[in-house]
């Protein structure tokens, strides 16, 4: 019998980045047709191929994609005296002991899979479409008692459930405690990396050209700071970069003008200020309280926030009502910017005043000397309220600010998606809890819409389609 030999594929000059990565958690993609799965399968028969007995994982939204995906096209490209695959245990196995396995998660029930499982190497295909929560729960599975170095392996493109995290991660290279910098790479591959697909088909770029916009400048140009179907397209975490070229300034001069963005940076608050609260009461859920100070002209800045969520998205800390406000009333007599200073005003979800089951959640807050009033409910009213707030006037000024500590409101507002049934609300299976109090505090001052600033879209440039770009 003749030598039977392995053919993996000629990677292009980004995929072979990806391929040799060092780092422990890698990124690749950041458009559509940048040969993300294809590089994906291809890593996982190299390691397997090249290590004996390790345990890779391969995960997709849905066990349908993982078949037309990965399954089928590695049955195809291993022999069965390389690696024959288990129907019944969703995965392949390697002569020399290693293992490929699939899973999905489309839904918090399917994470039972994967408790008390270990992997060396996990990759996540297309994340953004898992929730923050699965994916942290995922990746806990990243462990084992042999030396072979653990690492994870992301392909994202802009928009999904998780779009904030990723973005945060790889994009803007914003990272919290816990988190080092050295642990991260990002590989942007857009579609003309794609040579392969490029030569297959070559009016693929015209065809994406086609779609709306939104769609487009995420699927063509890798763009992440927009995205179809995102609830809260308006805000801003930075200056925005296509407006302040308009204006004819940089964005590190927007952000001192506190122009063109809705991130600013804490400074003392003016005595005269009123100062105001607005509550979203949660327990297996986060609750989430917002401080909020109002300038002269009645701008609202929310200055700080008591947010109560566990290390994992969405899940509450489990604080008692009277848990939540002891630590409410300690804040308010203690913090620099909120001591000896009156609330004028204080809004929250009208649920806490139901005293079916006894005592009432705004009976409980009343001990501690904390006293609300219900929040308008009126949710798509509300929405159009936080939208007049966060549009741009023609100077490039919102009628909304948030300081940059308000990490809770920065990391879910924009998460929020539209809703599937109710077009004009969002959708409320997500981590809807800080924005909900938002709409309470601009409900409780409403305003009127103003005329915004006029747009008009300078994209980036990786296509080379344009001769100059603004940055």
């Amino acid at each position: 019998m003749g030598k039977i030999q392995l053919v993996l594929g000629t990677p292009n000059e980004k995929q072979i980045q990806f391929l040799e990565a060092k780092t422990k958690i890698v990124g690749f993609g950041g458009a559509r047709g940048g040969g993300k799965s294809w590089v994906v399968r291809d890593k996982a028969k190299r390691l397997c191929l090249r290590y004996k007995g390790i345990k890779c994982l391969i995960v997709r939204r849905t066990y349908p994609e993982l078949i037309n995906n990965h399954i089928m096209p590695l049955q195809d490209e291993l022999p069965t005296s390389i690696a024959r695959y288990n129907k019944t245990d969703k995965l392949f196995k390697f002569t020399g002991g290693s293992i490929i396995k699939f899973g999905y998660c489309n839904n918090d029930n399917d994470l039972l899979q994967y408790q008390g499982a270990e992997y060396d190497i996990i990759f996540l295909d297309e994340a953004t479409q898992l929730q923050e929560m699965w994916i942290k729960k995922i990746i806990a599975c990243l462990r084992g008692a042999n030396n072979f170095p653990k690492r994870i392996y992301y392909t994202c493109n802009p928009g999904g459930a998780s779009h904030g995290y990723f973005k945060r991660l790889f994009i803007d290279k914003k990272y919290e405690e816990g988190e080092n910098p050295e642990d991260y790479t990002f590989i942007q591959s857009l579609v003309t990396d794609n040579k392969a697909l490029m030569a297959a088909q070559p009016d693929y770029i015209k065809q994406l050209e086609s779609l709306p916009p939104k769609i487009r400048d995420a699927w063509l140009y890798g763009r992440w700071d927009i995205y179809e179907g995102q609830f809260f397209e308006d805000f801003r975490d930075t200056p925005d970069i296509d407006l302040c070229h308009k204006a004819g300034i940089t964005p590190e001069e927007a952000l001192i003008q506190r122009r063109f963005t809705h991130v600013i940076e804490p400074f003392d608050i003016p005595r005269g200020w009123n100062i105001m609260r607005s509550y979203d009461f949660g327990y297996n859920k986060p609750f989430s309280l917002g401080y909020w100070a109002v300038d002269y002209d009645g701008v609202l800045y929310r200055i700080m926030e008591m947010y109560g969520c566990t290390q994992t998205p969405d899940e509450g800390v489990k604080w008692s009502p009277d848990e939540q406000f002891k630590h409410m009333a300690d804040l308010e007599r203690t913090h620099p910017w909120l001591k000896g200073r009156k609330i004028v005003d204080s809004v929250a979800d009208p649920a806490i005043w139901d005293a079916s089951r006894g005592e009432s959640i705004a009976e409980t807050a009343t001990r501690y000397g904390i006293y609300f009033t219900p929040g308008d409910n009126e949710r798509i009213a509300g929405w159009m309220q936080v939208h007049y707030r966060m549009q741009f006037d023609l100077n490039g000024y919102p009628r909304m600010y948030f300081f940059s500590n308000c990490k809770a409101a920065r990391r879910t507002i924009p998460l929020m998606m539209y809703s599937e049934t109710h077009p004009e609300d969002l959708d409320t299976k997500l981590e809807d809890h800080c924005p909900d109090e938002i709409r309470y505090m601009c409900m409780s001052r409403p305003i009127k819409p103003i005329v915004p600033v006029e747009r008009k879209i300078i994209l980036s440039d990786p296509l080379d389609q344009f001769k100059t770009k603004p940055y």
